[in-house]
């Protein structure tokens, strides 16, 4: 019924509200499909199962923010700003290149931390893609209708 509905409307914007504010950004927090989680400044922060999800308290939150901001840090390996590149962790103890929507994977024999910018845009320019060649367009062929026979009795 209508009503039924404005109520759940209320339940979720309820659900949705921010749960607690850091650095002026609201907290919220949410299960997916992966458990329980927080939402700050539009990241996703995966909560343990040490902390009772249902009674964050605020410090706990804070302590979940900071581990993942600390995280993000030890992440990034280089990163030149005014060229657009970043050289991070990746998984498995590997690290990754990345430029726009171009990214590379290192194989584990490359140190990252000692690579160089010349070294990087090189590696880039390797593997960027060339620029398709334009197709043309090919005629429809035109469908023929068989002619349907009919049979006498």
């Amino acid at each position: 019924s209508f009503d039924r509905a404005i109520e759940l409307i209320k339940e979720k914007e309820k659900a949705d509200a921010p749960i607690y504010n850091y650095e002026d950004k609201g907290v919220q927090k949410g299960v997916g499909r992966f458990g329980p989680y927080l939402k700050w400044n539009g990241i996703f922060i995966n909560v343990n199962k040490k902390y009772d999800f249902d009674n964050l308290s605020e410090d706990d939150i804070v302590e979940l923010i900071e581990d993942k901001k600390k995280k993000e840090r030890e992440k990034l390996i280089h990163h030149w700003e005014d060229e657009g590149i970043k050289v991070e962790k990746a998984r498995w103890g590997r690290s990754k290149i990345t430029k726009g929507r171009t990214k590379i994977e290192l194989p584990k024999t490359v140190d990252a931390t000692k690579l160089t910018l010349d070294e990087v845009k090189e590696m880039i320019e390797k593997k960027a893609p060339k620029k398709k060649a334009t197709k043309k367009k090919t005629a429809t062929k035109k469908k023929t209708t068989a002619k349907k026979k009919t049979t006498k009795k």
